[in-house]
């Protein structure tokens, strides 16, 4: 099974506090992140995701530029959106923007597709999000046309049809590595399977095995569709530190101010200590030193049989300092320990 899993990392670009206190600007912050996806690059580590949100908090709503940049400064890690929100642009774009990251990287890009947790870009480029269902659906039919690298015949609400329509630029391995990212809706991971394209699950809270039953679930369909069987990652929050103390020190402040500010415009009440604590211990946050993240990390693998686990290492106002050791933590630490806890 060590064999098989892989490690990645994700960010949002998440705002950032200078030394005195004050916001760092979204420009340095991009910079920073392009910084933190080479660092991952030469720990080694199989993949580095970056998310597009269209809000103050977070720096990068172009993921494919930010990924771009990082190509041509990195050898090996393969590099993607986490998520690309899907319903909210076009398809052929998409397509064409990750073809060009395939190209400067020589062939290491991936897409993430999602429907998106925020809702700013609907209005932002003029889509109406009662129809948020229609508009992934319909979306995520072309996309999955399009990555075929054969001329697209296709008709939708949306857009106007195409015939027999090719696509530029073609990429030289004839494929974009597409996963569908899930939040945890029994139909969208049935609709991942229904499109051939691997499942990513979203677990940010609550215990992560509750998942289970949704990895069961895309391997079922396959089955039943008979396709042949794909493979599953999870993108999780966590921060590694040299203790575990210094970890929950560190991470607490800047993760409950993002927590709460989200919270307020979604009803939520205030994060706690104590469920803070919680989610630590039994829920989806992996925090700690390198051996307790660890242990945690191939607990949860083990118990989902997932491929791959991706960790969000931003978290609100986080120092890119202190991500940097984070990341160097988790590269040099946490992933070989994990693979001998997997190889037990």
């Amino acid at each position: 099974m060590a064999e098989q899993v892989q490690f990645g990392l994700d960010t949002f670009g998440d705002v950032t506090l200078a030394p005195d206190g004050s916001a760092i600007s979204q420009a340095q912050v991009i910079r920073n992140v392009v910084a933190e996806g080479v660092l991952a690059d030469e720990l080694g580590l199989d993949f580095f995701g970056v998310g597009e949100h269209h809000r103050e908090d977070f720096a990068i709503s172009a993921p494919e530029t930010v990924l771009a940049g990082i190509a041509t400064q990195t050898k090996n890690i393969h590099l993607g959106s986490a998520v690309t929100v899907l319903s909210s642009d076009d398809p052929i774009r998409v397509y064409q923007r990750f073809a060009t990251v395939d190209a400067l990287s020589h062939g290491r890009a991936e897409v993430i597709l999602g429907r998106g947790s925020f809702t700013e870009s609907f209005p932002l480029f003029g889509f109406n999000l009662a129809q948020y269902e229609e508009l992934f659906e319909q979306k995520l039919d072309l996309f999955s046309k399009l990555i075929t690298e054969e001329p697209v015949t296709w008709s939708g609400s949306f857009r106007t049809p195409l015939q027999d329509q090719n696509v530029y630029p073609r990429t030289e391995g004839g494929h974009i590595r597409t996963w569908v990212g899930v939040g945890g809706s029994p139909e969208s991971v049935v609709r991942a399977a229904r499109y051939d394209l691997p499942l990513v699950l979203a677990i940010i809270g609550g215990d992560p095995e509750r998942f289970a039953p949704y990895v069961e679930l895309f391997h079922r369909a396959l089955a039943q569709m008979e396709k042949p069987d794909l493979p599953v990652a999870v993108h999780s929050p966590g921060h590694v530190a040299d203790t575990d103390e210094e970890a929950a020190e560190q991470f607490w402040e800047p993760y409950r101010g993002m927590r709460d500010r989200i919270g307020r415009e979604r009803g939520w009440p205030p994060m706690d200590i104590a469920e803070f604590r919680h989610e630590i211990e039994h829920g989806a946050l992996y925090l700690g030193s390198p051996e307790t993240v660890a242990r945690k990390m191939a607990t949860k693998i083990k118990a989902l049989g997932v491929q791959r686990f991706d960790l969000k290492y931003s978290a609100g106002s986080l120092p890119h300092e202190t991500m940097m050791h984070s990341i160097e933590l988790y590269g040099s630490k946490v992933v070989p320990m994990v693979k001998e806890m997997l190889a037990e």
